[in-house]
């Protein structure tokens, strides 16, 4: 069992940055591939980042999806059990609330793989 609660979500212009952070507890943290997705209102649960952990076979392993490649960054530290996200150059578009998940074994890039989710923390980006 993973409990995963994320945090540092708010209010921002266009244009601007946020770091997201979500901190682990119940398990081995470095075990778990770490994923980042988001939901706008009305629209499905969508991929943003991942970083593979130690059971994927290939730990650090990052891979993001198109809309975020080049503005937003994961990163994790496992000493503190947390992964974090990076979020700059942000748009409107970027508005969601945001999730992380954990899974161990394959990397995945698809939600309904994944067990473990924090409660999700809202970002809004103002034009």
């Amino acid at each position: 069992q993973v409990q995963l609660v994320e945090s540092g979500g708010g209010l921002v212009q266009a244009g601007g940055s946020l770091r997201l952070s979500c901190i682990a507890s119940g398990d081995t943290f470095s075990n778990y591939n770490m994923n980042w997705f988001r939901q706008a209102p009305g629209k499905e649960r969508e991929f943003v980042a991942y970083i593979s952990g130690s059971s994927s076979g290939s730990s650090g392993r990052t891979c993001y999806a198109g809309s975020v490649q080049g503005r937003f960054t994961i990163s994790r530290d496992n000493a503190k059990s947390t992964v974090y996200l990076q979020m700059d150059s942000l748009k409107p578009e970027d508005t969601a609330v945001y999730y992380c998940g954990a899974r161990a074994g394959f990397a995945s890039t698809i939600a309904t793989n994944f067990a473990y989710w924090g409660q999700g923390t809202q970002v809004t980006v103002s034009s």
